[in-house]
């Protein structure tokens, strides 16, 4: 792909709404440039790290992997990508966990195969591939360079910009691709479970918030939800200034049982209900 293909595919990344975390090992290095030399962004990337050693990717992961460059480990960096973008990102930001590892040309022939696996995480989709490289074909850069273009084109596909364009990847290397996609439910699973750390509810309002970087968080189990609720998380917003009012939900609680999915749907209808543009 030539450059000023990569350039109008990452102009179309910046101008989409999604914010993204990135953690990537063993290739696709060359993305990292490409995303932070167009202009904007500072709209898309909020964070990218890089857990090259064993000790730091062990760090990252939290546990001693079983294969380091895996399915299953792209998988886990994409995962704890997208929580940690929840975290990082801009109230009411779609959000996108990016995770990458690979085990490509260097300076010693390997036994094993060339190949790199990539995951892209966000509300409602996992998506996973992995490319299995031939041998020899590439120098180390060609290599990285290929990874990176596919890296690219996912996260374009994640963020809803179009993006074809040839890979450069020959006959006989086919990406190995797998896709799961989640309803509210099975989210909301997830959230019980302590997979992924919250679910944002996004309600409609007449005042712009997206531009407030600060959130201002009431929590409760609200059985049921109040005026006075509602009242309290006014007043708090109007002291503090440019912040994102929200309401948190507690759906775990180390005193009560957890919530079950149908209980949290219920408490959140009342939210929608009520209508006054907050999560």
């Amino acid at each position: 792909m030539s450059e000023a293909g990569v350039r109008a595919v990452i102009e179309g990344i910046h101008s989409s709404p999604t914010q993204a975390v990135l953690f990537l090992s063993g290739g696709a290095s060359q993305i990292i440039g490409w995303l932070l030399s167009v202009p904007g962004a500072s709209n898309t990337v909020l964070e990218t790290v890089v857990p090259y050693s064993r000790m730091s990717m062990i760090q990252l992961l939290s546990k001693i992997p079983s294969k380091f460059c895996s399915q299953d480990t792209a998988e886990d960096m994409a995962l704890l990508a997208y929580n940690r973008a929840l975290k990082l990102s801009t109230p009411g930001s779609p959000v996108l966990g990016v995770g990458f590892t690979g085990s490509l040309a260097s300076s010693r022939p390997k036994l094993g195969d060339h190949r790199f696996h990539l995951s892209t995480r966000t509300a409602d989709r996992l998506w996973v591939s992995t490319v299995t490289l031939s041998k020899g074909l590439r120098t180390r850069e060609q290599e990285d360079k290929v990874s990176s273009h596919i890296l690219l084109k996912a996260i374009a596909n994640a963020c809803r910009v179009p993006a074809t364009f040839d890979s450069g990847l020959t006959e006989s290397e086919v990406s190995d691709e797998c896709e799961k996609q989640f309803d509210e439910d099975q989210e909301l699973e997830q959230l019980i479970n302590g997979q992924i750390y919250f679910k944002i509810y996004p309600f409609a309002s007449g005042t712009d918030m997206s531009t407030a970087e600060r959130k201002i968080i009431l929590s409760g189990s609200f059985h049921p939800l109040h005026d006075g609720h509602l009242k309290l998380l006014e007043v708090a917003a109007s002291i503090c200034g440019d912040v994102y009012p929200c309401f948190e939900i507690s759906a775990v609680n180390a005193d009560k049982p957890p919530l079950t999915v149908s209980q949290i749907k219920d408490r959140v209808k009342q939210f929608e209900k009520v209508g006054e543009g907050r999560q």
